[in-house]
């Protein structure tokens, strides 16, 4: 089984690929620098989980949509998706700039919408599979100096609920976590604890299934 990890960090995105890695997951690994890439595959690999990772810029969509088809040519069977890239360029609506916004967007949703729709095919032939999405809680209330963040975890979390509508009657099951507060170890907001959450969302059977958890 594998989960492709899109925008792998040292926070959330390590703390899910540690916990799906421990549990038999290969974890491929998307991220815009290769170095920490290498890094982070070594630190799973002394954990005995094995990982690849692929060096992509998410908001240059010619060339993530390039990286993704490479990565779905060659691995058939990608259990899990977790879409965990966002922006993070502080700035108010009326002081924002334009290219920024636009870019940040590129990452927080089109990139989640190009990774969709490259691993989708073959959940749908399998008639199994699971999208899992990094929301936040600027989707709910965006602060005026997080107003490109919270353009672009409103519009993943739209996403979210439109996928999860298409996508259910295909086995495929899609939900986000929208995390209300600052990611920090020792808190509610543990990374660790939040990797255990979508481990818990991933082992919803379909009866159960639920599209968001507002943590």
């Amino acid at each position: 089984m594998k989960l492709l990890q899109i925008g792998t960090g040292p926070g959330i995105g390590l703390a899910v690929a540690r916990k799906f890695g421990k549990a038999g997951f290969e974890i491929l690994m998307v991220a815009r620098n290769a170095e920490k890439l290498e890094g982070f595959k070594s630190e799973l690999a002394a954990e005995g989980i094995v990982a690849q990772g692929f060096a992509a810029d998410i908001a240059d969509e010619a060339a993530f949509g390039a990286v993704l088809q490479e990565i779905v040519a060659q691995h058939a069977d990608i259990e899990v998706l977790h879409y965990n890239a966002s922006a993070y360029n502080p700035a108010t609506p009326t002081n924002m700039s334009i290219p920024v916004m636009i870019s940040d967007f590129k990452t927080s949703v089109v990139g989640a919408v190009i990774a969709v729709q490259a691993v989708f095919p073959q959940m749908e032939a399998r008639k199994q599979g699971h999208i899992l999405l990094t929301g936040g809680g600027t989707a709910l209330k965006a602060p005026a100096m997080l107003a490109s963040l919270g353009i672009g975890k409103a519009g993943l979390r739209n996403l979210a609920f439109s996928l999860a509508e298409e996508c259910a009657p295909a086995g495929v099951h899609v939900a986000t976590i929208t995390i209300s507060g600052m990611v920090k170890p020792g808190t509610h907001f543990d990374p660790e604890l939040i990797a255990g959450e979508f481990w818990r969302l991933y082992q919803q059977v379909p009866d159960d299934w639920e599209t968001e958890v507002v943590w």
